[in-house]
């Protein structure tokens, strides 16, 4: 029987579609494989015949019509939006995209660091409505050099981060679950659990976790009280990981100098959200993720994985065991 993919990858950036050419690809390098390419509210009409899916969500109520379907991948590096349990359950294993978020997350995350160390967030606050702000700047700034940076959740994307960091003469701290396989040079691991003993060496933490009920709330009151004082906070994250009220008092009363936050507890956040207005806070509109490499990128992740699934062999990225597989954890 011939295997079908159902491919629904359509966004309003065309650095996140699959355009013409990686449909082109696809096809070229299977041409045994019968790729349907179609806009999300299509799925539920097309995935009856699918045995693969590839998309950014996944609606539970499409499984009692996915009667062929053994296999749901999608691009991101994220899958809190997708019904992991529910998969699992029906024998469908699920994959998520990694290896290829870390650059632009990197940059971004490099980006926001130096907004505040160099002063160029007190700048651009400051040059509407004051006469001269060179004092305001040298009473903020810091420098990079030399200074440590802690990354909560250091998997693929963290140590990228971390090589971007090291090369500006910063010492970095790596909090996960436990210390990877093959440990890359120069970092100093330190488990979660201990995460606080870290956070009065840093001058900056930069929190990269999944949303998961182990690590919602993660950052609270306590969290923020154990940073040093002129900490800098970035989070690249999720924003369930993060209680704001905390984060907010961190910034009046206690040892936070400035927070960016690329995510918010309401997308987008409203007008009057003080999130918006703290002069110490940048917003970014998740965009931390925005690179016009992303699809070439995804498609030869899935690619790759695609060959696997055909031969049998285990898939990348798997977060559910029915192909087994390898995956990053935080």
């Amino acid at each position: 029987m011939t295997t079908t993919a159902l491919v629904a990858l359509t966004s309003p950036y065309p650095f996140w579609q699959l355009s013409d050419r990686h449909a082109g690809q696809l096809r070229s390098a299977f041409p045994d494989v019968r790729f349907l390419l179609v806009q999300e509210h299509d799925v539920p009409a097309e995935i009856r015949t699918a045995d693969v899916y590839f998309g950014w969500s996944f609606d539970a109520e499409w499984l009692s019509a996915s009667p062929r379907l053994r296999w749901t991948a999608t691009p991101s590096a994220g899958v809190d939006h997708w019904p992991a349990v529910a998969l699992e359950a029906a024998g469908i294993t699920l994959t998520r995209g990694y290896g290829y978020h870390g650059r632009p997350i990197a940059e971004h995350a490099i980006g926001l660091l130096l907004g505040f160390s160099r002063g160029l967030f007190t700048s651009a606050r400051l040059q509407s409505r004051s006469v001269w702000w060179k004092d305001d700047v040298a009473d903020s700034f810091f420098d990079l050099y030399g200074e440590t940076l802690t990354i909560v959740g250091c998997g693929s994307i963290g140590i990228r981060l971390a090589e971007v960091a090291q090369s500006l003469g910063m010492h970095v701290i790596g909090v996960r679950r436990s210390p990877p396989r093959s440990e890359p040079g120069g970092i100093e691991w330190v488990p979660a659990h201990r995460v606080r003993e870290a956070l009065p060496r840093s001058r900056a933490v930069v929190n990269l976790l999944p949303a998961t009920d182990e690590t919602h709330g993660f950052f609270d009151e306590s969290t923020f009280e154990a940073c040093r004082p002129g900490t800098v906070f970035i989070n690249l994250g999720r924003a369930s990981t993060v209680d704001h009220d905390a984060l907010l008092g961190a910034l009046d009363q206690g040892p936070l100098a400035g927070a960016a936050l690329d995510v918010q507890p309401r997308k987008p956040p409203a007008l009057d959200d003080p999130l918006r207005h703290h002069p110490r806070i940048v917003l970014t509109p998740k965009s931390a993720v925005f690179s016009h490499a992303y699809m070439d990128q995804a498609v030869a992740f899935f690619v790759d994985n695609l060959r696997r699934f055909l031969a049998g062999q285990p898939l990348n990225g798997a977060l559910t065991p029915t192909h087994g597989g390898t995956h990053d954890p935080y």
